[in-house]
C-alpha cells in the first residue's frame, strides 16, 4: 500500500485556503491540522471547525490527525489538568466527524518537581486521558518532543509501559532528537513497535547553539534510514512533514510571508518523497 503523505500545512500557511492549496501542490489529500489563523483546531469553535471542515471536503483533503495542545511544551505538570481533559472531550467529536483517529500529545515539562513526583502525575494524567480516548474510540498518541516521554527512550519506553492502553501510542519524531541531543536511530528503535505516526523533520546541530531546521536528510534526524526502515517494515501509516523553517508554533514563529513559506512546505515534501522514493 505505501506511505501515505500529510503536514503540518499550518507552516505553509494560517488559512485553511493556503493549508489547502500547498497540500494540492505536491499532489497530496491530507493535513495534519494544528492552527488556523493562530488557533489550535481543538480550540476553535464549533462553526469555525464546521466551515474549516467543509472547505477541506469540497477539496477533496482530509485531516490526517490533530495536532492538540494536551501536554505540550507550553503546558507543564503543575497545569490545570481540566483544560487537558476540555481538549480532548472538544476534540473528540471532531475527529468522529472528520474520520480522524489519531490526537498528538506530549507529556508536560517539569515545572520544579522532582523527577519522582514529576513522572508520577505525568502518568496520572495521560491514563486518564488514554482512558478518555480509548472510551471516544480516538488514538491518543505521544510525540517524542517535550514533557516525560520526550526525554530520551529509556522514558518512552518506561511511559508507554506505564500508561499501558491500546488506545495510547507513539507519533516518532525525527528531528526532535537532534534538538534534545538524542541519537534519532536508537530513539526510533526503541518505539518503532509502539509507532502509528511519523513526523518529519530534519536539524542540524550548530556547535554552541540551538540545532537549526533544514530540509529532510541533510540534519542529524536519520531521515533516510528511518524511512527505509519504514519502508522495509510495512509501515503504511502517514509521514507528516513539520519543516519548522517558516514557522515555527513552539518559538512563536509564524508564517510572515505566505507565498514563500508554502515554496518551503513544497519543497520540503518534494524532497521527502525523493527520499521515499530511493529508499
Amino acid at each position: 500500500m505505501g506511505f501515505l503523505y500529510a503536514g503540518f500545512a499550518d507552516e505553509a500557511g494560517k488559512t485553511i485556503e493556503e493549508q489547502i492549496e500547498a497540500t494540492k501542490r505536491l499532489g497530496w489529500d491530507a493535513i495534519e491540522v494544528r492552527g488556523l489563523e493562530g488557533v489550535n483546531f481543538t480550540e476553535i469553535t464549533d462553526d469555525q471547525f464546521d466551515k474549516a471542515y467543509e472547505t477541506m471536503q469540497a477539496a477533496g483533503v482530509k485531516i490526517a490527525a490533530f495536532g492538540s495542545r494536551i501536554a505540550n511544551w507550553a503546558t507543564p505538570i503543575t497545569s490545570d489538568f481540566q483544560e487537558d481533559v476540555t481538549e480532548l472531550k472538544t476534540a473528540i467529536p471532531r475527529m468522529h466527524k472528520s474520520g480522524a483517529k489519531i490526537i498528538r500529545c506530549m507529556s508536560y515539562p517539569n515545572d520544579g518537581l522532582s523527577i519522582d513526583e514529576w513522572k508520577t502525575e505525568v502518568f496520572r494524567r495521560l491514563k486518564e486521558l488514554a482512558r478518555m480516548a480509548e472510551d471516544g474510540g480516538v488514538i491518543l498518541a505521544h510525540e517524542n518532543c517535550n514533557g516525560y516521554g520526550g526525554e530520551g527512550q529509556k522514558e518512552a519506553v518506561e511511559l508507554i509501559e506505564a500508561v499501558d492502553s491500546p488506545a495510547f501510542k507513539w507519533i516518532f519524531d525525527t528531528g526532535n532528537t537532534v534538538s534534545h541531543g538524542q541519537d534519532s536511530w536508537e530513539f526510533y528503535q526503541a518505539v518503532k513497535d509502539h509507532t502509528i505516526h511519523v513526523h518529519i523533520k530534519d536539524m542540524k546541530e550548530v556547535p554552541g547553539e540551538k540545532a537549526a531546521a533544514c530540509y529532510p536528510g541533510e540534519g542529524g534526524g536519520k531521515v533516510r534510514q528511518v524511512v527505509a526502515d519504514l519502508k522495509a517494515s510495512g509501515y503504511d501509516g502517514y509521514l507528516s512533514i513539520e519543516p519548522h523553517i517558516a514557522a515555527v508554533a513552539h518559538e512563536k514563529k509564524d508564517v510572515e510571508n505566505a507565498e514563500s513559506a508554502a515554496d518551503i512546505y513544497v519543497e520540503y515534501g518534494k524532497r521527502l518523497m525523493a527520499i521515499v522514493d530511493e529508499a
